[in-house]
């Protein structure tokens, strides 16, 4: 992976680029041995080392009557990510209360190629409401998904506190995988015999989406209210003609 897009891609771009840069190749170093190696002006490379310390990728130390740098473990970039993903995912539920009530009109999200189908799964795991109702085809996941990711998702489910009302055919089933079980808050029943639920799509919040086959390699999001509730209703009346799992 090239480095400098890398670290752009965590907002480290320009001069701060440059100086983390230097300051990671000299080591222990003055001010104007990293503003020499970066291509800076002393009083640049000033404000830029001390943006660098405030993101804790370097030290400014006094010593011997100079003002040196010293870079900092690179994993502090691990850490500093970890730290900005725990800030947002405290944000997102505020963030998402002021994107959907500023919502006028439905929205229609078209993904494709290999990462689709994985792209609109994870999106049910924002869903506010901790409720999912999902039709789902196990052979088409596992096949679209595979059995790691969808244990993954599902860990992540569980530990999010979503629980999931699924409806499956017998016919496009396969009865070892993902039973009804309190553990992992999923409570499934089976659709009546002359109905055939061969594609796999969830109702959350506003939004329902649709999970394509592997052949077909899409997914879609379509965020409306109105289509949502109407989707939620026709599921909740399958939901009622359907046999609870063993």
């Amino acid at each position: 992976m090239d480095l400098e897009l890398a670290l752009q891609q965590l907002g480290i771009t320009g001069k701060l680029y440059s100086a983390y840069l230097a300051s990671l190749e000299l080591g222990e170093a003055t001010v104007n041995q990293v503003a020499t190696r970066a291509g800076l002006g002393r009083t640049t490379a000033y404000s830029v080392i001390e943006r660098l310390q405030e993101e804790g990728l370097v030290l400014l130390v006094d010593r011997e009557d100079k003002r040196l740098v010293v870079p900092e473990d690179p994993n502090a970039l691990m850490r500093r990510l970890e730290a900005r993903q725990r800030t947002l995912a405290e944000l997102m539920p505020q963030l998402r209360s002021l994107y959907n009530s500023s919502r006028t009109k439905p929205a229609i999200r078209f993904y494709e190629g290999e990462d689709a189908v994985r792209t609109v799964l994870w999106d049910t795991l924002t869903a506010q409401s901790k409720e999912l109702r999902g039709i789902l085809s196990a052979a088409q996941l596992l096949e679209s998904v595979g059995t790691a990711a969808m244990e993954e998702y599902i860990a992540k489910r569980v530990s999010a506190g979503i629980r999931l009302q699924v409806l499956r055919s017998s016919s496009q089933d396969i009865d070892t995988l993902w039973p009804h079980t309190d553990d992992q808050l999923r409570e499934l029943r089976y659709a009546p015999a002359h109905i055939t639920l061969a594609i796999t799509t969830y109702v959350y919040d506003d939004k329902v989406v649709i999970l394509s086959s592997k052949r077909e390699d899409y997914g879609l999001i379509i965020q409306s209210r109105d289509f949502a509730s109407l989707y939620a209703a026709m599921f909740d009346g399958l939901w009622a003609i359907s046999q609870p799992a063993n």
